[in-house]
């Protein structure tokens, strides 16, 4: 399970990163810059259909992974809990502010000055999701037999 576990938070980690790379613009709070992430966000949340849903089917694979590994003995107990602890923030993060923010600001419902908040707080999201999945990944290789 460590090896599917790893896997997905690599999957993920680079997911964060390609997000990473447009919500840095949010920044700046230039029309351009919203412009640039609202085209990115409506691209990856809706228009990559049904690509789009792979992201949530690794995270569930990471979760069901991490709860392996909780209940069997082949991963050590500080390891397996600790990484699943990180993963259930950032998963639950991402279903619950981060996601529906990033669809609302690819739909491009609300006026740029509040796009452009709300394209700072996923800026400050991602960065958080990004540690602590970075955090699961260190957790899984280091802890492996």
């Amino acid at each position: 399970m460590q090896a599917v576990a790893s896997a997905a938070a690599g999957f993920l980690l680079a997911v964060l990163w390609f997000d990473l790379m447009f919500d840095v613009q949010a920044r700046r709070r230039t029309d351009e810059a919203v412009e640039s992430i609202a085209t990115y966000y409506a691209r990856v949340t809706r228009g990559a259909s049904p690509m789009n849903r792979l992201v949530a089917v690794v995270m569930l694979c990471l979760l069901g992974s991490l709860v392996a590994e909780v209940a069997g003995d082949a991963v050590p107990a500080w390891a397996s809990w600790s990484s699943l602890a990180l993963a259930v923030v950032p998963i639950a993060l991402a279903g619950s502010t981060t996601v529906p923010a990033a669809v609302r600001i690819g739909q491009r419902t609300d006026p740029p000055d509040v796009r452009a908040l709300a394209a700072l707080h996923v800026l400050r999201q991602h960065v958080v999701c990004f540690v602590l999945i970075a955090a699961v990944l260190t957790i899984q290789l280091v802890s492996s037999r």
